[in-house]
């Protein structure tokens, strides 16, 4: 029985092979030889988990679009039909919501494992470029989905962010009125938000992260080390012109990722069903309420991945100020692979200052998004903020500085296993 499946199996094979030949060699070049370095950690799974993030989004916004009405009249209505009437539409309205929260999750400590390691590095500056385009795109994304629902946070978030464009001079408001349609967000307004979130920009997220697949497997990953896998003795089991501390990627590691992806499965299957808003993180309660431009939230806030940058926008005074803040605290990512002057990649081999530095970013960009998240009425907060904001961007303008003078340790010619 065994040997008729194989049969089979290698006879559909030859089949496609013979009609579509560049598929065989592609698969090999991405999987079977593609060599990824022995020693990944557990940091290196969140890539993996972005992409089934991804999916989840896609293969559950496709279920939503079919019963979604995009006006002003009948969007929140049929929100609530999605979530009363069809069957199990709760449970994938909540695979939308709680994925896209999970999706930054697994994003932010993917980017956070880059700035670690130094993934950033030559020869992989444009995978982190590509990286950031993902990024700029997903927050553009996920913004324009927040607003469908028209809930009141949906209506007067998008009324406050799109009003942001207004503080650009003697464009702004024209700017403003353009990207909403109208005087206030409305019927034009969800319908090319509706447009972009659907079709537009997901196809612009697709092909980036293509790109930024391809661009990896071009150069090849990195590793906790920071060593180039091709470094050292040349020739393993798998093939006499692969890197000695290079395995193939299928089966090892997507056997690996398997298990993490069954877990972090399991994890959102609990969230889902125990706690979809997530105490109001990642669903606001203001939200669950229909959206009145006559009534305004008494507390109005984006959704908690937005939140660090809200803050940086908040605590600056000047409105074009806290613009151009808020937008030169992501455009600045841009410009890590060409700030790091360190002689070494990994955070491993690296001295103190870079590990108090990467810990100072790392708590400044939570500690925002703990401000953003709140009213911003406290005085002491809002120049807690401020000091926040400045050693943010203080992080990214000193890094020459500091990864050039800080002392490093010696790094091994070849991959070690050690976590």
């Amino acid at each position: 029985m065994a040997n008729i499946f194989t049969r089979s199996a290698n006879g559909v094979m030859d089949w496609v092979n013979e009609r579509a030949p560049a598929l065989a060699p592609m698969y090999r070049k991405h999987m079977s030889e593609y060599y990824a370095p022995k020693n990944f950690n557990i940091w290196y799974i969140f890539g993996v988990l972005s992409l089934v993030a991804l999916v989840n989004q896609i293969l559950t916004g496709i279920f939503l679009t079919m019963h979604f009405k995009p006006s002003a009249a009948e969007a929140f209505a049929s929100v609530e039909y999605i979530m009363r009437d069809v069957e199990w539409g709760w449970l994938i309205r909540y695979m939308h919501s709680t994925g896209a929260s999970l999706f930054f999750v697994v994003v932010y400590i993917h980017m956070f494992r880059g700035l670690m390691y130094g993934s950033y590095r030559k020869p992989r500056e444009l995978v982190w470029v590509l990286g950031m385009l993902i990024y700029l795109v997903l927050m553009a994304e996920a913004f324009m989905g927040y607003v469908l629902p028209w809930g009141q946070m949906s209506f007067w978030g998008a009324k406050v962010i799109i009003s942001l464009f207004g503080a650009i001079p003697v464009i702004g408001n024209g700017l403003t009125e353009w990207i909403m349609g109208d005087y206030l967000p409305g019927d034009a307004t969800l319908n090319r938000f509706f447009a972009l979130h659907v079709i537009a920009v997901p196809l612009v997220l697709l092909l980036l992260v293509v790109l930024h697949l391809g661009a990896l497997h071009e150069v090849g990953s990195n590793n906790p080390d920071g060593v180039e896998i091709k470094k050292g003795p040349k020739g393993n089991r798998w093939s006499p012109t692969a890197p000695t501390d290079g395995i193939p990627f299928h089966p090892y590691y997507t056997v690996k990722d398997t298990v993490f992806v069954g877990f972090f499965l399991m994890l959102a299957a609990f969230i889902i069903f125990f706690a979809p808003a997530f105490g109001g993180w990642f669903l606001e309660h203001d939200n669950f309420t229909e959206a009145n431009r006559l009534v305004t939230p008494a507390h109005i806030k984006p959704v908690w991945y937005y939140t660090p940058y809200y803050a940086m926008l908040r605590v600056i005074p000047d409105k074009l100020g806290g613009v151009m803040v808020m937008f030169g605290a992501i455009a600045i990512l841009f410009a890590v692979p060409w700030l790091d002057r360190s002689k070494v990649h990994s955070v491993r081999y690296r001295g103190w200052i870079s590990k108090a530095m990467l810990a100072l970013l790392a708590v400044c960009f939570v500690w925002l998004g703990k401000i953003g998240a709140g009213p911003g009425t406290d005085p002491v907060e809002t120049q807690i903020g401020r000091v926040l904001t400045f050693l943010y961007f203080a992080f990214f303008i000193t890094m020459p500085l500091w990864t050039k003078i800080d002392k490093t340790k010696p790094v091994p010619e070849r991959v070690t296993t050690h976590d």
